[in-house]
Order: C-alpha cells, then sequence, then structure tokens
C-alpha cells in the first residue's frame, strides 16, 4: 500500500493514505503548497486550504480513474471464456404481404427484402383467394401462373384488399398488360435478385406502408394507347398521378409533341385525354395531362380514392 505525503509549510505535515494508486493527492497536495509558499504566515490557514482543496480535488479523480479502470479490466476479464452476445436488431412488422405462387428461392429471398422495411410476407397456399377475400393485407405478390386470375379477382373484389399493392413475379411488362384490369402495382422481373428486389419494393414500400402524404403518385401496370405525330403506340403505365402519367413505350416521341392518350384503371372506365410528351428516357417518357382538359378529373378523382383507401 502506497502512502502520499503533503507537506505544508508552518502547519507539519499530513499522511494521506488512499491506497494503491492513490499517491496522486499527496503529490498534488505538495503542488499546491509549493504554490502558496510566498503567502505572508498570517495567511496560513488559506494555504491549508488551498492545498488540501487541490490535493482532494485531484486525488478524487485519480480515485474515479482507478475504479473506472478497474471496472472495466472486471467486466472485461471476469469470463474470459463467455462469448459476446450481440441482440439481433429487429424491425416490428407493421404490414403484412400475401406470397401466392412463388418459389421456395423467392419467396425466401423476398422474405428478407420486404422484412428490412418492416413488412411481414404471410405465404399462401391452396386457399390464397379465399384468405384474400377476408383477410386484410397490404400487399400481395403473385406468381403470375396459373390461376393468378382467380387471385387478383378475390383481392380487387374484397372489401378489405381492394386496393392492396400487387407486385407480379415472372414475365414482362408486355406480358403483365394480360391482367391490367386487376391493375397489377408493380412486376419483380425474372431471373429476381437481391439489389433489383430491394429496390423495387423501397420505391413502392410507402403505399404499402400507407404514408400516403409522402407518396403523390400510384404505381401502376396498365395498357395506354398513345396517338401523336402520326402514329400510333401502345405503351404500358409505370406510374400514375393527377397530373400525368409515366409509360414504357418502344415508340420515341420528342418532347413536347402533343399526343392523345386513352387508359383505363380497375374500376375506372377508359378515359380518353389530351396531354403532351414532359421529359423522355430510353424506352420511357413522361406525359403530361392538358390543364384545360375537364376529363382529367375523373383521373385525379381515381388516384385520391385510391390513396385515401
Amino acid at each position: 500500500m502506497s502512502m502520499g505525503n503533503v507537506r505544508l509549510r508552518g502547519v507539519g505535515e499530513m499522511r494521506l493514505d488512499f491506497g494503491h494508486g492513490r499517491n496522486v493527492l499527496g503529490n498534488m497536495g505538495r503542488v499546491a503548497s509549493d504554490a502558496c509558499a510566498g503567502w505572508p504566515v498570517e495567511h496560513g490557514v488559506w494555504r491549508v486550504f488551498c492545498a488540501l482543496f487541490t490535493g482532494i480535488h485531484w486525488g478524487r479523480m485519480a480515485f474515479r480513474k482507478v475504479e473506472s479502470s478497474a471496472e472495466i479490466m472486471d467486466n472485461t476479464f471476469s469470463s474470459p471464456t463467455s462469448p459476446l452476445v450481440v441482440p439481433p436488431i429487429t424491425r416490428k412488422a407493421v404490414a403484412r404481404t400475401a406470397v401466392v405462387g412463388v418459389s421456395d428461392p423467392y419467396r425466401a429471398l423476398l422474405t428478407e427484402c420486404f422484412r428490412q422495411f418492416g413488412i411481414e410476407t404471410v405465404s399462401l397456399n391452396g386457399d390464397a383467394a379465399e384468405r384474400l377475400a377476408k383477410e386484410k393485407f397490404e400487399a400481395c405478390v403473385l406468381g403470375l401462373g396459373d390461376g393468378a386470375d382467380a387471385v387478383m379477382e378475390a383481392a380487387r373484389g374484397s372489401r378489405s384488399n381492394s386496393r392492396c399493392v400487387i407486385y407480379g413475379v415472372g414475365g414482362n411488362a408486355q406480358e403483365a398488360m394480360r391482367y391490367s384490369k386487376y391493375g397489377i402495382n408493380a412486376m419483380f422481373t425474372e431471373p429476381l435478385e437481391r439489389p433489383t428486389a430491394l429496390k423495387l419494393i423501397r420505391a413502392t414500400r410507402m403505399l404499402v406502408l400507407h404514408e400516403f402524404r409522402r407518396y403523390a403518385r400510384v404505381p401502376i401496370m396498365t395498357e395506354v394507347l398513345l396517338i401523336g405525330d402520326g402514329r400510333r403506340a401502345v405503351a404500358s403505365s409505370i406510374e400514375m398521378s393527377s397530373g400525368g402519367m409515366s409509360v414504357k413505350s418502344p415508340e420515341d416521341f420528342s418532347v413536347g409533341t402533343n399526343v392523345e392518350v386513352s387508359f383505363a384503371l380497375m374500376t375506372m372506365p377508359r378515359v380518353i385525354l389530351k396531354a403532351n410528351v414532359s421529359w423522355k428516357k430510353p424506352k420511357s417518357m413522361g406525359i403530361k395531362f392538358d390543364l384545360n382538359d375537364q376529363r382529367r378529373q375523373t383521373v385525379k378523382r381515381w388516384v385520391e380514392s385510391y390513396l385515401e383507401n
């Protein structure tokens, strides 16, 4: 056990026992005493106070440092063979997605991707149409094979799931047009890969999680007829808003071209609108509805109804 001495001029010597590693207090006391050595004798009491205060202050700091170090060492080496257990970080599921007619590898991949956004996946088998007609699901991932029509019809005809987000798996956008009356919202293309799956889920998760105030456009795939510049072109919609839409088309229209667009949206009958091409990219372009065409109010009401429900 080490001892720390504090020698105060005119007062004698004090011996301070603070245990191992705490002689800093005595050393700091001597420093404080030397610093006060020039004071007059009548200020001896103040010299005592200065030395004691400084020594105790620094000794207390040393005490805390020693105790903290000892505590860290004890916690670190008290059980050298015990593994460090880190609890997994999980996000509570706030929405459910039905998975129907998808292979096991794809199902496992989609489950992992949806979970990252707090969305739970539920596998449905032979009773898929019946369960979608009765249970509430925020989304449905559906393999576009035999029986897909019956599942989508059950979902869209259900009061609970009429506006659920439907993801198609397999095929391409043109093949998905066979189901345009059911309003497929987005497509997972094959072969399904994790980066592209995450990208699509991230782009549409606001609809699944009902964060509609942050989502002004509805992703939906339906057949669109474009007439303009002396040509007729068949396109497929990507997203829809009250003011316009984005489409995929093999035809290339110049920005600013006036076009006539016609399409149907699930429960909304086919509508014909005046519009113009507002932007273009390879194989896709933006269509802006004519503000003076009152028929666009039909689209606006449909979008608002879709988001509200």
